[in-house]
């Protein structure tokens, strides 16, 4: 899908004009940072999974055709998502259902790895702003303001719903797992006049509330497409 697919699309749009393509990627193509940097537009791609890896492809294959044919293209890379509707096989919602229906949070490892988290309307707003104002050719990262342990956002979840923090279950760390994800995303902020307007824990609290009053969406979603347990092996980009 990441790569023949998008190789599809390119060729699709170019066959069709369209004036303006946007290939919306991650931040798992730069692979772990070290602690005290962050990855630019310009950072090399280091990706260190198969999905990371094949993300990475279809970023290149997307610049490759606007460097060979002028296709009008640009690529953003984000980091984590989170808000309504996000499946819940994702790190936020997956923890969140869990603790609603009071069962134990498993994480991966001792749960110290690092992630960035913008809520999904601040990510919308920024490609809103890349689609009418980007450059095409251009890279554009995009970053929230809060960067926090797995554990550290665990934790606050079972807080909102009122579970101690010792419902927390570490389970074997999954391959390739990173350790730490950081965008350096000053050049996007600057150029777009864009910043992401929803701090964390505003974001985090109205997102738990969501799944809260929506279970008759959710449950039926984890009783047919999850495995009820080792919820620890359920794929999460977290």
């Amino acid at each position: 899908t990441n790569v023949a697919g998008t190789q599809c699309l390119v060729e699709a749009a170019r066959q069709a004009g369209v004036n303006r393509f946007i290939q919306i990627s991650s931040d798992e193509v730069y692979g772990s940072i070290p602690p005290g940097e962050a990855a630019g537009p310009d950072s090399p791609l280091n990706p260190r999974n198969p999905y990371a890896a094949s993300k990475a492809g279809a970023d290149l294959l997307v610049l490759a055709a606007f460097r060979t044919h002028g296709f009008p293209a640009i690529v953003t890379r984000c980091t984590n998502n989170y808000g309504p509707w996000q499946h819940p096989e994702k790190f936020i919602p997956r923890m969140t259902v869990r603790a609603l229906d009071g069962d134990s949070l498993p994480l991966y490892g001792d749960g110290l790895q690092v992630r960035n988290w913008i809520h999904v309307e601040d990510h919308c707003r920024a490609l809103v702003a890349v689609l009418e104002s980007g450059v095409p050719g251009r890279i554009y990262t995009i970053a929230g303001d809060d960067s926090l342990h797995n554990r550290d956002v665990a934790g606050r979840i079972l807080g909102l719903v009122g579970h101690p923090a010792a419902r927390i279950h570490h389970v074997e760390d999954r391959p390739g797992h990173d350790r730490r994800y950081a965008l350096d995303d000053a050049a996007t902020r600057r150029e777009l006049s864009w910043r992401p307007r929803i701090a964390f824990a505003e974001g985090l609290e109205r997102t738990v509330d969501w799944y809260r009053e929506r279970p008759e969406w959710w449950r039926p979603i984890t009783r047919t497409q999850l495995r009820p347990s080792p919820v620890g092996e359920t794929p999460s980009s977290a």
